[in-house]
C-alpha cells in the first residue's frame, strides 16, 4: 500500500460514521481507492435472522448555544463525539435541569468526551469532557439544535473484496467501519486490513482465496452472515476479525468459542514467536464480530489478534482515542503479524516421506560436512521435523512437537523439498 498506514487513519478521522450513512460510504469509497473493495448494500427494514436492519441515518449539524452569552459550548463540528449515535432531530430550548438528562461525560477522565450511541430507541444526546460540563451554568437556558435524518427506504453499506487462488477454500478477513472519531477502536482495524488485502492481492501463486470484508459492527456482520453463512461454512478455512491494532502497549489473542481452530492455533503460534508476551482472552471476554462469526450454528473458525484490546485501556470509547495512542510502529507491526499468520495458512502443508525408516542424509547432502555443536542442533532439528512426516501431521503441529517457529520449520521443509524424500 503506498499510503503510509497513519496517514491512512488520519484522512478518515474526520469522517463521521455510523452504522449508516454519508460517512460510511465515503469511509469505503476511500478505501476502494486502494484496494478494489466492492461496496455492497442490505435494505434499511430487512430482516437479518434475529435482528432487523435500522433506517439509514445522517447527520448535518449538532450544538448547544448558552443563551446568556450566544456562545455554542458544545459542537458536533468540533468533534464527532459530542453527537450520541442515532440521535433524533430536535430544536428546543431547555433549563440546565431538562438539558442535563441529555449530556454525557467522564469524571474519571475529565479531559475525554466518551462516545455513546442509542442506535435501537428513541433518543437523543449530546456528550462532553467533564471540564467543560463543571463549567455550565445551572442558571441559563440552552438552545439546543440537532439536524438529522432518518430514512426508512434506506440502507446499510459494506464493503467486500473476493481474492481468488488456486484452492476454493477461503481466508475471511473482516473489520468494522461504524465508529467517529477514534483511532485505535476504529481505524486502525480498517487501516491493517486495507493493506493486508494490498499485500494479498499482489501475491503471486496464492495457494489459498480471500475474502476480505469491511461492515458495520454487530448489526453488519448479522446482515452479512445473514446473506452468505451457508456459503461461508463450507469455504471458510480461517481467519481474523481485526480490531485494536494501532499502539505499542500490548498484544491479545480473542479466541473463538472453545480456542481450538485454526485461526485460534495459528494466531498463538505466531505471537508466542513474534511477540513474545501476549494476553491470552478466553471467550468470555469477546465483544467484536467474534461473537457473530463464532456464535453457535456458524462457528466460522475465526480469532483475533489486537494490540490494546477494547475494554482494557483507560482511553477506549472516548476522544483520547486519537493519535498520541496509535503509531506508525504500532500498526506495522499489526501488520506485521498478521502477514505471517496468512503465510502460516499458505504454506501449512502435511509433508510425507517417501521412504520407510530414518532417511540417509548424508547422500543427499543434508549432513554437514564437519560435525559442530550448531550443526548438531541442525541436524537434530531435521531429524526431528522428519520423524513426523506422516502426511498425517501439518508442518504447524509439527513445528510446535519439535519447539520450533513455523518458519524455522518452513525453512527445513523447503530444504528437504529439494531432494527425493517427499
Amino acid at each position: 500500500m503506498k499510503k503510509s498506514l497513519i496517514q491512512f487513519c488520519k484522512d478518515l478521522y474526520p469522517v463521521y460514521r455510523s452504522l449508516t450513512g454519508k460517512g460510511v460510504r465515503q469511509t469505503l469509497e476511500y478505501i476502494s481507492n486502494i484496494v478494489p473493495f466492492e461496496i455492497k448494500t442490505v435494505k434499511s427494514g430487512t430482516r437479518c435472522f434475529d435482528w432487523i436492519v435500522p433506517p439509514e441515518w445522517n447527520i448535518e449539524e449538532a450544538y448547544i448555544v448558552d443563551l446568556s452569552t450566544n456562545e455554542k459550548i458544545v459542537d458536533f463540528r468540533d468533534h464527532n463525539l459530542h453527537i450520541v449515535g442515532y440521535s433524533v432531530p430536535v430544536d428546543i430550548v431547555l433549563t440546565f435541569e431538562e438539558l442535563d438528562k441529555h449530556l454525557f461525560h467522564l469524571e474519571n477522565l475529565p479531559d475525554a468526551i466518551p462516545y455513546i450511541t442509542s442506535y435501537y430507541s428513541k433518543f437523543w444526546g449530546f456528550c462532553l469532557t467533564y471540564n467543560n460540563y463543571k463549567r455550565l451554568d445551572r442558571e441559563g437556558k440552552y438552545h439546543v439544535v440537532i439536524k438529522s435524518a432518518f430514512k426508512e427506504n434506506g440502507e446499510l453499506t459494506y464493503g467486500e473484496l473476493f481474492i481468488p487462488g488456486k484452492s476454493d477454500k477461503e481466508i475471511f478477513i473482516s473489520s468494522y467501519i461504524c465508529h467517529p472519531q477514534m483511532v485505535n477502536n476504529e481505524l486502525s482495524g480498517p487501516a491493517v486490513l486495507t493493506a493486508l488485502a494490498d499485500y494479498v492481492y499482489n501475491l503471486k501463486n496464492r495457494n489459498l482465496s480471500y475474502r476480505f470484508v469491511l461492515i458495520p459492527e454487530t448489526i453488519g456482520s448479522i446482515a452479512y452472515l445473514s446473506l452468505n453463512h451457508t456459503r461461508l461454512k463450507s469455504a471458510v478455512a480461517g481467519g481474523f476479525n481485526i480490531t485494536c491494532v494501532g499502539d505499542e502497549r500490548a498484544w491479545g489473542h480473542i479466541p473463538s468459542r472453545f480456542g481450538n481452530n485454526i485461526s485460534d492455533k495459528i494466531a498463538k503460534h505466531v505471537l508466542h514467536h513474534t511477540a513474545g508476551h501476549f494476553e491470552q482472552f478466553s471467550w468470555l471476554d469477546r465483544g467484536s464480530d467474534e461473537r457473530q462469526y463464532c456464535a453457535p450454528g456458524i462457528d466460522l473458525p475465526i480469532s483475533s489478534i489486537t494490540r490494546s484490546k477494547y475494554g482494557t485501556y483507560a482511553e477506549y470509547h472516548t476522544s483520547l482515542d486519537d493519535f498520541n495512542l496509535v503509531t506508525q510502529k504500532g500498526l506495522e507491526e499489526s501488520l506485521d503479524v498478521h502477514k505471517k499468520c496468512l503465510f502460516v495458512f499458505e504454506n501449512n502443508f502435511k509433508p510425507k516421506l517417501k521412504v520407510l525408516c530414518e532417511p540417509q542424509l548424508g547422500k543427499r547432502g543434508l549432513y554437514p560436512n564437519i560435525s559442530t555443536k550448531s550443526s548438531g542442533k541442525i541436524v537434530r532439528n531435521m531429524m526431528n521435523f522428519l520423524s513426523y512426516c506422516d502426511g498425517e501431521t501439518s508442518i504447524l503441529e509439527i513445528a510446535e512437537l519439535c519447539n520450533l517457529s513455523f518458519f524455522e520449520a518452513y525453512e527445513i521443509y523447503e530444504k528437504i523439498s529439494q531432494t527425493d524424500l517427499f
